[in-house]
């Protein structure tokens, strides 16, 4: 809990600026990383409790030394009624180690539109509205990193205008949640991948997103393609956003790169695990290595979400 000492000695030295200096403004809030040491490691994520439950499964050594023991984003998909606890447990256990957070934030509804392997989400607009708020209330003003909604602003093409309209709100209303509730966290707004929404058109939603009231936003979650080909395309969607914003590159499963397939294709591997980014924020394992993509690919009986150790081995070996 260091950043609250640090937190503190900011304050005090801004209360000792003369009253020029002090009246221009409040101060930026502090950066994440540099308020915490290092990312933290879930020790309940899907692989670390498979390791746990299967001490004597030849495979388990491997999948914790190379994908249980790192940090990995925590996804909370509904936890509808105690999503507020379920975000402040989780937030205040990294934070008792002192290490940085990263939470997805997935519960938009109409969900994985286009996809539908992970479709569902909040019932109403009002439903999301409360739910979004509450998340980022319980993250409160310890240090975080979050996603927001995974392909929100990708899938337009399988929804109604209506639709499209209501989703652009429900965004802007989470940035807003965030800016206000959350002032240590770095908020992202999911921006797809390469080979989608053309970046021009992806600035323009991410603005109406309301992208301006947090940091950025996050590239390639849940896909393969590789970070150089992410920090082209998160640039040229910087470009077109005028400049100034953020973004991070989810490293989890873009080791070989892209072969096309999305769904649970063979032949990937382990990307550069978490850590501060070169040409963007960070480099984060936002995908679990080893969920499912849905019933498809090599998994065609693993349902979205579900941890297989066959995929986990398959992606540490590149197979």
């Amino acid at each position: 809990m260091r950043w609250k000492a640090l937190l503190r000695t900011a304050l005090i030295g801004a209360l000792a600026l003369p009253l020029s200096f002090a009246a221009a403004g409040p101060a930026a809030a502090a950066s994440p990383i540099s308020l915490t040491s290092g990312f933290y490691s879930n020790p309940d994520s899907g692989p670390a409790v498979w390791v746990r439950n299967n001490p004597g499964d030849t495979r388990a050594a491997r999948i914790q030394s190379a994908i249980a023991s790192q940090p990995i984003a925590r996804w909370f998909a509904g936890e509808s009624g105690v999503i507020g606890p379920a975000v402040a447990s989780y937030v205040g256990a990294a934070d008792s180690h002192d290490k940085l957070p990263v939470l997805v934030a997935y519960n938009i509804p109409l969900r994985d539109a286009c996809g539908g392997h992970s479709s569902g989400g909040a019932g109403s607009v009002a439903e999301y509205r409360t739910w979004v708020s509450t998340f980022a209330a319980a993250v409160g003003d310890r240090p975080a990193v979050v996603v927001i909604e995974p392909d929100a602003l990708s899938d337009f093409s399988c929804l109604t205008s209506s639709q499209v309209s209501d989703r652009l709100a429900m965004l802007a209303y989470a940035s807003q949640m965030f800016q206000q509730k959350a002032p240590n966290t770095w908020a992202y707004l999911d921006a797809g991948h390469t080979d989608w929404v053309a970046p021009a058109t992806m600035a323009s939603r991410l603005n109406s997103a309301g992208v301006r009231n947090i940091r950025g936003y996050s590239l390639n979650v849940s896909n393969f393609y590789t970070t150089a080909s992410s920090e082209t395309y998160g640039n040229s969607i910087n470009s077109a956003l005028g400049g100034g914003s953020h973004f991070v590159v989810d490293t989890s499963r873009n080791g070989n790169g892209s072969n096309g397939e999305w769904c649970n294709p063979a032949g990937r591997k382990l990307g550069v695990t978490a850590r501060v980014g070169g040409g963007e924020d960070l480099l984060l394992w936002v995908k679990t290595p080893g969920n499912s993509d849905g019933e498809c690919g090599i998994a065609p009986t693993v349902p979205a979400g579900q941890f297989s150790p066959a995929i986990a081995v398959r992606l540490i070996d590149g197979t």
